[in-house]
């Protein structure tokens, strides 16, 4: 079984950036999809970016697409998760995820539901 540990998050001002790493123990990423979603005090947890380990398809949530780049790195069993032009209403818990269960030429998931092993989360904080 894969165990994620997410790290980098912190505090910064807008129009910052930051860089969340999520880190695989166990078993590697190389057949699974790698996910980020975030959630926000009193609000559900959302979709940010999702990559397809096996054929490197990404997809990105619309609010922050051309804002973040989800990336991985196999020798390292790391996926990254680059945000920049950071705005106050990117304050979450970030966690990542894995979908250990499916095999996809080019489909990436996205839905809550389709990944099974969770990390604990790491906590970015966006000031105004």
């Amino acid at each position: 079984q894969v165990q994620l540990v997410e790290s980098g998050g912190g505090l910064v001002q807008a129009g910052g950036s930051l860089r969340l790493s999520c880190a695989a123990s166990g078993r590697t990423f190389s057949s699974y999809s790698i996910g980020w979603f975030r959630q926000a005090p009193g609000k559900e947890r959302e979709f940010v970016a999702a990559i397809n380990w096996s054929s490197g398809y990404t997809y990105y949530a619309d609010s922050v697409k051309g804002r973040c780049t989800i990336s991985g790195d196999n020798a390292k069993n790391t996926v990254y998760l680059q945000m920049n032009s950071l705005k106050p209403e990117d304050t979450a818990v970030y966690y990542c995820a894995a979908n250990t269960g499916g095999r996809y030429l080019s489909y990436v998931p996205r839905f809550r539901s389709e990944f099974d092993v969770w990390g604990p989360g790491t906590q970015v904080t966006v000031s105004s």
